[in-house]
């Protein structure tokens, strides 16, 4: 047994998760816990069999990492309590003696081949690509002299280092379509304590339209304008229990503690018929989140009293 918080995260060794992990605990004791995939891990937290995850939750090519927030939207309850966000370039590794003509097959992650196909459309032309389960196990298989999933592999796509690490020889590096391609990760726990504000902090939610009709969706939106909320990402997904029909997941800048968040959220509860809270955290980045005139806690909770006073009868 250990006391040592449990961290489950897309293994195996070595990769952008792994990398993520480690760079939200810092310098904490914590058990890294591999496993197979983003539902795996998200399940491990639900079943107590770890205390956290770190997955990925959106990058800059493909946008939202629909294995997440589907997982995050479903069953029981689960909060992000922070992020994180990493440059993602790659490494071309082989056996030694394989040059960028003998790649016939090779294996990456679905996301990560989403990032460099421009470059493999004129640098490998010939290969056919093989999906892996993460960024890692195409590599190791390599370094094994043993077939992914079955099918021989030539070549694959790694994070950094990875030649380095496994005796492997680097055919290329730098491989990237996008030099300022990255990712945002997020820590994922049970409910409990909501993080204290910063005054840089998103708040994560999905929520479903109040009905299937012509302007369902600026009814939905103007809960965060009316209170002067800014949303740094609006997805559609479609619902697993409605077919045709879509529910959003939304980031928006503030915290469930600011009196325009919970208020904004007041408003979705009373006119959408589900609304799933994913948590308030502190974002990345230094800069503070701008707060229009009228929508302080102040002007809140001075509007609040002057109705009060009305109520009273106080002119």
């Amino acid at each position: 047994m250990t006391d040592r918080p449990r961290y489950a995260f897309l293994g195996p060794a070595g990769t952008f998760t792994e990398a993520a992990l480690y760079a939200m605990v810092g310098d904490a004791d914590v058990e890294a816990v591999p496993v197979v995939d983003v539902p795996a891990a998200l399940g491990a937290v639900r079943s107590g069999e770890a205390d956290y995850a770190v997955v990925a939750i959106e990058n800059t090519v493909e946008g939202g990492v629909t294995a997440t927030l589907d997982t995050l939207a479903e069953g029981a309850p689960l909060v992000i309590l922070g992020e994180t966000v990493l440059p993602v370039e790659f490494e071309l590794v082989a056996q030694p003696g394989v040059a960028h003509g003998d790649i016939q097959r090779i294996t990456a992650h679905s996301h990560a081949w989403a990032q460099v196909r421009r470059w493999a459309h004129v640098t490998i032309p010939q290969a056919v690509f093989v999906p892996a389960s993460s960024n890692a196990s195409g590599a190791l298989a390599i370094a094994a002299g043993e077939p992914l999933d079955g099918v021989a592999v030539d070549a694959a796509l790694a994070p950094p280092g990875t030649a380095e690490r496994l005796g492997l020889t680097l055919v290329e590096a730098h491989v990237a379509d996008n030099p300022h391609a990255a990712t945002r990760f997020v820590r994922i726990g049970r409910p409990g304590d909501v993080p204290a504000p910063t005054g840089r902090d998103k708040t994560t939610l999905t929520v479903h339209l109040p009905t299937d009709r012509s302007g369902a969706l600026l009814e939905m939106l103007e809960q965060f304008a009316a209170r002067g909320v800014n949303l740094s990402r609006i997805e559609s997904r479609p619902r697993w229990d409605r077919p045709g029909e879509y529910s959003f997941s939304i980031d928006a800048l503030g915290h469930i503690a600011e009196e325009r968040i919970a208020d904004a959220l007041a408003g979705l509860r009373r006119t959408c018929p589900l609304v799933v809270f994913l948590g308030s955290y502190p974002a990345v980045g230094s800069g503070a989140t701008a707060i229009p005139a009228g929508m302080t806690d102040a002007a809140f909770d001075e509007a609040r009293d002057w109705v009060a006073g009305l109520r009273n009868g106080q002119a």
